[in-house]
């Protein structure tokens, strides 16, 4: 049985960092890829990164290139998202995702929730102004 557990989420001020987790159980670690998401009361789930666990290449959204970084530690079959100049705007309920994919060999980029079937239950990050 495939299980993603996040953790990490919290709150924190403008600026400031938070690094979440994604641990991933019933699954190999090189032929799938992670994705993690974010949804907003009212909006949409919105893709931040994805992180190809067979070639470790990696992809991020316009909104957080340069200020998130996706990374992973297979012995712990761990994802991390480590979230630095944290702004108001990336309050949500963040989740990670798992499919048989490499990000690369989607249109775009494994940042569509739609291709993920396994889901984790979701972290909450909160930014203060």
């Amino acid at each position: 049985e495939v299980q993603l557990v996040e953790s990490g989420g919290g709150l924190v001020q403008a600026g400031g960092s938070l690094r979440l987790s994604c641990v991933i159980s019933g699954l190999n670690f090189d032929d799938n890829s992670i994705g993690w998401f974010r949804q907003a009361p009212g909006k949409e789930r919105e893709g931040v990164s994805c992180f190809s666990r067979s070639d470790g290449s990696t992809y991020y959204a316009d909104s957080v290139r340069g200020r998130f970084t996706i990374s992973s530690d297979n012995a712990k079959n761990t994802v991390y998202l480590q979230m630095n100049s944290l702004k108001p705007e990336d309050t949500a309920n963040y989740y990670c995702a798992a499919e048989f994919f490499r990000c690369a060999d989607s249109l775009d980029y494994g940042l569509g929730p739609r291709i993920y079937d396994y889901w984790g239950q979701g972290t909450q990050v909160t930014v203060s102004s």
